[in-house]
């Protein structure tokens, strides 16, 4: 991890990595003529320099789109976290993935797809007010069973679209070795086709630029002083007395030990970030009669950043809704996130607890 001090990312705009590389030019000096006169300054040649074409970077990964960006807009997929649900397809395709705390001390997964979109993902489940901060940053599509009335609502008044299975939307299909309401396969392929590609106003997280040299400040240096950092290869995230995640470092990625996806198809985190959210009740209960809670994914407050086998203790800030994440150090200083893969988890503050191993 490195901690620039160029400014936090407020509005944020999509940045390019520009890399460009010119031959000198050598003007000619000015000299005296036999008349009195003087020559005129050499115009450079453009010939002799060359220049690569610009790159996008992905607001997702962080990491270079050579193609530029897809058409297609980002789709957020509520993705079944349980082993009703098992197994989980699809993951290993995604950009990024989100765990929220949904009734009954459960979880749900959020899973973003921009530069690959698969044919079958699943299982597909319904949205929550949740979603309206995980999608808005980036434009987000959310791909859901359906939602409860109240819920669709409200996210259609944020102004997130929306394909739902209870609306019509297409590309849905059955597993038929599932039954209901763990059964909801979706094929992005044909979602896009009826989908607009929305206005993506910045990355959704604060890159590491490719080629910073910018180090994290020494210890006992007169600068600010370094991030909180421990070693760890093994982690424990719990949301609640019946649902904890756990994880280990395998190679240069974090990945799940106890996870519900299909053989080769989990995702596998460059960086695991874990985020205390404060939750509130979404104001009704399902059909069992849980309250439904709601991660409240704005303001902010402690995370844990996994990288590698490094832990560090850090500050998140989400101002709102449809606005990225940004990081600081415990003094004040932007911290950015490696490109890559990233893992979200949204835990209870409070509640929430994570040993590292």
């Amino acid at each position: 991890m490195s901690t620039p001090r160029w400014g936090m990312l407020g509005g944020m705009k999509l940045r390019l990595l520009v890399a460009v590389s010119a031959a000198a030019l050598t003007l000619t000096a000015c000299s005296s003529s036999s008349d009195g006169g003087t020559k005129e300054p050499a115009k450079p040649d453009a010939s002799k320099g060359t220049a690569k074409k610009l790159v996008e970077i992905s607001p997702l990964t962080g990491r270079a789109l050579p193609n530029g960006r897809p058409a297609n807009p980002v789709f957020v997929v509520k993705v079944e976290n349980t082993e009703g649900g098992a197994p989980q397809y699809g993951l290993n395709k995604a950009d990024m993935v989100m765990e929220e705390l949904v009734e009954g001390g459960l979880t749900r997964l959020a899973a973003f797809y921009y530069s690959n979109l698969p044919s079958k993902i699943g299982h597909v489940r319904s949205l929550r007010d949740t979603d309206i901060g995980i999608a808005s940053p980036v434009g987000g599509q959310v791909v859901a069973s359906g939602g409860a009335a109240g819920t669709y609502k409200r996210v259609q008044r944020a102004g997130v679209k929306v394909f739902s299975e209870d609306a019509g939307s297409p590309g849905f299909s059955s597993d038929p070795l599932k039954v209901r309401p763990y059964n909801r396969l979706i094929d992005l392929k044909t979602v896009a086709k009826k989908a607009k590609a929305t206005k993506i106003l910045g990355p959704y997280l604060p890159w590491t630029p490719v080629n910073s040299s910018t180090k994290t400040p020494a210890a006992g240096a007169t600068n600010p002083a370094p991030p909180l950092q421990r070693k760890a290869r093994r982690a424990n995230v719990r949301f609640s007395n019946s649902t904890a995640t756990s994880w280990k470092l395998a190679g240069s990625t974090w990945q799940r030990t106890n996870g519900h996806a299909a053989a080769g198809q989990d995702f596998k985190a460059n960086t695991m970030i874990v985020m205390f959210c404060r939750v509130g009740d979404a104001g009704y209960t399902d059909p069992a009669g849980n309250p439904v809670p709601e991660t409240k994914f704005e303001g902010k407050g402690r995370a844990l950043v996994f990288h590698g086998s490094t832990v560090t203790e850090v500050v998140w800030h989400k101002p709102s809704l449809d606005e990225a994440i940004t990081f600081a150090t415990k003094a004040g200083e932007p911290y950015t996130i490696h490109p890559g893969k990233v893992f979200f988890e949204l835990v209870p503050k409070g509640d929430g607890k994570v040993a590292l191993g």
